[in-house]
């Protein structure tokens, strides 16, 4: 059992190295013509330089916490929190270079057919997917196994967390920053281009098209690789923190054969996840059907191949770490928790494509709804959304039931309801053990999209970009299916680090009551209801500044440009100019919405340690289930607009579509912006009390 977190550390770096092969893999493929590697270049160029200055702005961020943490925990904390943020930083970064290089790359592919494509797109995703787990994963196990393991430090547990807070505070910025960027662009270049002007998306006349583009990158390629590095993250400490929370453990307790088996268990599970995702990823080939049924069954292969692999290991492992001790009775029922897990996560994500997929009713519902104008399709996108609410809460329930279960089974009556709160913790680690292949499938669907793009601005024949249309359909389907792994599995690691909160008070001599009667109490879960609501305000009104700016400068240039709108030969936009306003506009609007998830636990904890209980509790209830509604509604609102460019209901320029568009235009900041941003203010908020919880005592 020793031998757990060095395995784990070893298939992290190979996850690394599996990326490093998937890089030169994509490197070795045609970019295509003189054009295509000029547009390539103009996207990578406003991609990284967004991500210079987010980073710049974010690591003064960084630094005031890393200086608050070192004064009112301990110093090694300071330390692994900026590790944190680093590789959190690192793995965005290198996905999103990857992605700028193999969109060129997918177009050029596409010319042979989604056969061809697909694998090229997978593999950028998966350089993104095996650098996010890899990185992930490494520095957690190298933060264990030299704090804890080694060095034997004070305070062990609490610098082990501050590790996930790093992660965390990267993601929260990324996603939205990176959310601002990508949907003030995206939304200036549809309302203007199509609605208004008429012409194609991704027209080389729209100015807004290179920024739409660029966003596509910085906010679904490093933003969403920055939330799912800190979800995965979060899930592996959550059970860790609870188990040495609870026990009051100390550095050199983590050796005790009693604690062992629970500290160990989820890097198992991280381990054989990720063995599981490397298999997993080579059973991803494409067909020559553009049909969205075959490409989305070929993309899935890979993710059921991980998950089934992953189930049988959890087996073995369980029976493996907790057979040897009479403590523990059925060791089968840990098993039980982490695939119920993975089960309910894997559900969660059908779903989404459920309610996302052009292929069911509820999408076509939406796409028929256009028939009568924009406010009838808002409508249907908003029903939609707040049925899957339901759906995906009924399933949560289900899953948080069976590992309750699972985890009371396995302890049987020796432990008071710890082994089925610690079912609940490990649960969370099986939605997200294959990390690695789900990240590569999310994000293979932003260099589909921007492929279409390049094929769209390089002029390409028509026949190009439908196989890259049929490619980016199936990406937003994959991205909702993401998004359900990733916030289901926030609910979980939230309650879990929610209850090492608990324990945490408890250990420096408080106490934190949950009795909806005390003043306290009531009054903490209102403000934690209200915070998502807000935070989804805030995020979606930056997100309609930024576009009413990017709408006027993209009129203007129409206007005052001779021959732009025309199409005259030689006449070419400014985009950077548009890039320039996303960027600047999405680094000022970012600031608030991201610092209110770390300074109003901070202020409530310091007021009243039973009020920030209260806080959290109502803030993961509203959390998840606006999470669920908006990223549902968006997805299904963008692919009724898919729907209709397919050739459905009239087609593209028809009545029809226009409707679409503007549900579509509603839908963006929903399911890219303020949806995804809110699984990460849910554990953002949980651990930060987590990490201050002696500090507030």
């Amino acid at each position: 059992m020793d031998a757990v977190p060095y395995l784990a550390l070893v298939s992290a770096l190979a996850a690394l190295g599996l990326a490093a092969y998937y890089y030169k893999a994509v490197e070795a493929a045609s970019p295509g013509n003189d054009r295509m590697v000029f547009l390539m270049t103009e996207i990578q160029k406003g991609a990284k330089a967004f991500l210079k200055q987010e980073y710049t702005w974010v690591s003064g961020f960084v630094a005031i916490m890393a200086i608050l943490i070192a004064v009112l925990i301990t110093p090694p904390a300071a330390l692994t929190y900026i590790f944190g943020a680093l590789l959190s930083a690192t793995a965005g970064y290198v996905g999103m270079t990857v992605a700028t290089m193999a969109n060129a790359r997918t177009t050029e592919a596409a010319k042979d057919g989604p056969a061809k494509a697909l694998p090229v797109a997978f593999r950028g995703g998966a350089v993104m997917g095996f650098s996010v787990a890899g990185l992930a994963l490494m520095g957690l196990m190298v933060v264990y196994i030299v704090f804890v393991t080694w060095l034997e430090v004070d305070d062990a547990f609490e610098v082990v967390t501050a590790y996930g807070l790093g992660a965390s505070s990267i993601a929260l910025f990324s996603r939205v920053g990176g959310g601002i960027f990508t949907k003030a662009a995206d939304v200036g270049a549809d309302l203007v281009g199509k609605v208004e002007a008429g012409i194609p998306e991704d027209d080389p006349r729209n100015p807004a098209t290179i920024a739409d583009n660029v966003g596509d990158n910085v906010g679904d390629v490093a933003g969403m690789g920055a939330d799912l590095f800190e979800s995965y993250v979060g899930s592996i400490i959550a059970p860790i923190a609870l188990v040495a929370f609870s026990a009051g453990l100390i550095a050199s307790d983590a050796g005790n054969d009693t604690y062992l088996p629970f500290l160990v268990f989820p890097m198992f599970i991280a381990f054989i996840g990720m063995i599981s995702s490397i298999l997993g990823s080579f059973f991803v080939k494409g067909g020559q059907s553009t049909d969205s049924g075959a490409l989305s069954r070929a993309l899935h292969m890979g993710t059921n191949v991980a998950m089934g692999i992953t189930a049988v290991g959890t087996v073995g492992g369980a029976f493996w770490i907790f057979n040897d001790d009479e403590l523990f009775e059925h060791p089968l029922g840990f098993a039980i928790s982490v695939i119920g897990g993975l089960v309910i996560g894997w559900a969660l994500g059908k779903t989404a494509e459920y309610y996302t997929s052009d292929h069911f009713a509820p999408v076509k519902k939406i796409a028929d709804q256009t028939k009568t104008g924009p406010a009838t399709t808002i409508l249907g996108g908003i029903s939609a959304g707040m049925i899957s609410v339901a759906a995906s809460v009924g399933l949560l329930v289900i899953g948080v039931g069976v590992a309750y279960w699972g985890g009371e089974y396995a302890l049987g009556d020796t432990a008071d309801n710890f082994g089925g709160i610690y079912g609940i913790a490990i649960a969370a680690i099986g939605m997200l053990a294959t990390t690695g292949v789900v990240v590569s499938v999310d994000a293979y669907g932003p260099i589909a999209d921007n492929a279409g793009g390049i094929a769209e601005m390089a002029e390409l024949d028509p026949s190009v970009r439908e196989v890259t249309d049929a490619l980016d359909s199936l990406g937003n389907t994959t991205a909702a299916v993401a998004k359900g792994f990733a916030v289901g599995s926030a609910a979980l690691t939230a309650l879990a680090l929610f209850k090492s909160f608990e324990f945490a008070v408890s250990n420096a001599g408080g106490a934190v009551s949950l009795d909806i009667g005390e003043v306290s109490v009531f009054i903490g879960m209102f403000l934690g209801a209200m915070l998502p609501f807000l935070f989804a305000a805030l995020t979606i009104d930056a997100v309609g500044r930024a576009a009413q700016e990017m709408i006027e400068e993209v009129r203007r240039q129409f206007r005052e440009i001779p021959g732009l709108r025309e199409g005259k030969e030689g006449v070419i936009p400014d985009s950077a100019r548009c890039v320039e306003i996303s960027t600047r506009a999405s680094l000022k609007e970012m600031i608030i919405p991201g610092a209110l998830a770390v300074v109003v636990p901070l202020v409530i904890g310091f007021i009243s340690v039973n009020a920030l209980g209260g806080f959290l509790a109502g803030a993961l209830v509203t959390g998840f289930c606006l999470a669920i509604f908006m990223a549902n509604s968006g997805g299904a609102w963008d692919n009724a607009k898919k729907y209709i460019e397919a050739g459905a209901l009239g087609g593209k320029g028809s009545d029809n579509h226009k409707a679409a568009v503007v549900g579509d235009t509603v839908g963006d900041p929903f399911k890219d912006t303020s949806g995804p941003s809110m699984n990460i203010l849910i554990k953002v908020m949980t651990i930060v009390s987590l990490v201050f919880a002696s500090a507030f005592v």
